[in-house]
């Protein structure tokens, strides 16, 4: 299967779920002129051609509903490898993927549900429930004292030019309004980025009364934002896998906000933002 247009790929189980991560990506696609493709996996070749004729009629279903066709892929495979081998084949822009927030990730990917993200080469939508609103208005944007801080600040650039966004900076202090000199030097350089390309912003420090994760989610939920934009922690673990490390608890959030999800490389231009830059 070949593709002319760029395309986002739609990891599609025939749930509400995966209804609401199609809106989303038809949201994004208008955006950029791009295609839609529903990936529905199955565990043996046997069931590839039964569901190939759902997966059309459900296409159909939604180029009525939403006035967009998406194509349609079936693959036998498993949810850990074929969504990013399809991605890498396709040069896809984008993986916009539903959940049922933590129960459902369980559900999907047991405890292992960041690994299909962290293998990818480009970002990841993560959503709950359908947009809220007919575009991307607030995005909030949580910085700490790691380095990948400033490489998500490309993809704010991406997100603002396609939306206009208002970017949101979320900076984790202590309970006396402190930040810690890495912090700091994150927050000066994120806010120095974005007078230059124009972005407009607002700077929020964290109260530090509880874990930082659950500070962004409560201030995102608090501005009713759109979007929360993070960056996977570089060489993340097995430990962090099991337990449940800081990206999950953002992307598996109560308040059902969508969380786009970007792992550090060194070779980001090459994939999605590269391509409007």
């Amino acid at each position: 299967m070949e593709t002319s247009k760029n395309t986002i790929l739609v990891p599609f189980d025939f749930t509400e779920i995966a209804n609401n991560a199609v809106e989303h990506a038809i949201l994004v696609s208008k955006q950029l002129d791009a295609d839609i493709l529903l990936l529905h996996i199955v565990k043996k070749d046997t069931m590839v051609s039964e569901q190939e004729k759902q997966l059309m009629e459900r296409a159909e279903s939604i180029k009525s509903k939403w006035g967009v066709l998406p194509k349609t892929l079936v693959r036998e495979g498993t949810i850990f490898k074929t969504i990013n081998e399809v991605v890498e084949e396709l040069n896809c822009l984008l993986v916009v993927m539903g959940t049922h927030g933590m129960k459902g990730l369980q559900k999907l990917t047991g405890s292992w549900a960041l690994k299909v993200i962290v293998g990818s080469q480009i970002p990841y939508l993560v959503v709950q429930a359908p947009p809220k609103h007919d575009q991307y208005n607030k995005v909030v944007f949580p910085i700490d004292y790691k380095t990948e801080n400033k490489e998500k600040l490309k993809w704010v650039d991406f997100i603002n030019k396609m939306f206009d966004t208002k970017t949101h900076i979320f900076a984790t202090a202590s309970k006396e309004g402190i930040l810690d000199s890495r912090t700091k030097a994150n927050v000066v350089f994120s806010k120095r980025f974005m007078e230059e390309k124009n972005i407009d912003y607002e700077l929020t420090l964290s109260e530090g009364e509880s874990s930082f994760s659950q500070e962004t989610i409560q201030y995102a939920e608090k501005i009713d934002a759109d979007m929360v934009l993070i960056m996977t922690t570089r060489d993340i673990s097995f430990h962090d896998y099991v337990l449940g490390a800081y990206e999950q608890y953002i992307i598996a959030n109560n308040s059902q906000i969508p969380v786009l999800v970007i792992n550090p490389r060194t070779d980001l231009m090459k994939y999605g933002y590269g391509g409007f830059g």
